[in-house]
């Protein structure tokens, strides 16, 4: 099975030009990946986000001493 086109390899390669899988998919897959590394920062951001928020949370002052108070 073959992804360029081509049924038997003995051919002069220096004619046929690339060789490798998925030839003329080059601008799509480069598109997927740019929208998969900019959702990834997207959601990476977010979620460190609402980390950094639960730990600002947690080193409020007056949260600590009422939390000691309890106990």
């Amino acid at each position: 099975m073959s992804t360029i086109g081509y049924k038997d390899w003995a051919v002069d390669l220096a004619d046929v030009g690339a060789i490798y899988p998925f030839q003329g998919y080059e601008i799509l897959m480069t598109i997927l990946c740019v929208v998969f590394w900019v959702g990834w920062h997207r959601i990476q951001f977010k979620r460190e986000s609402e980390h950094l928020e639960k730990a600002r949370e947690l080193g409020d002052k007056d949260k600590v001493a009422r939390a000691l108070e309890r106990y």
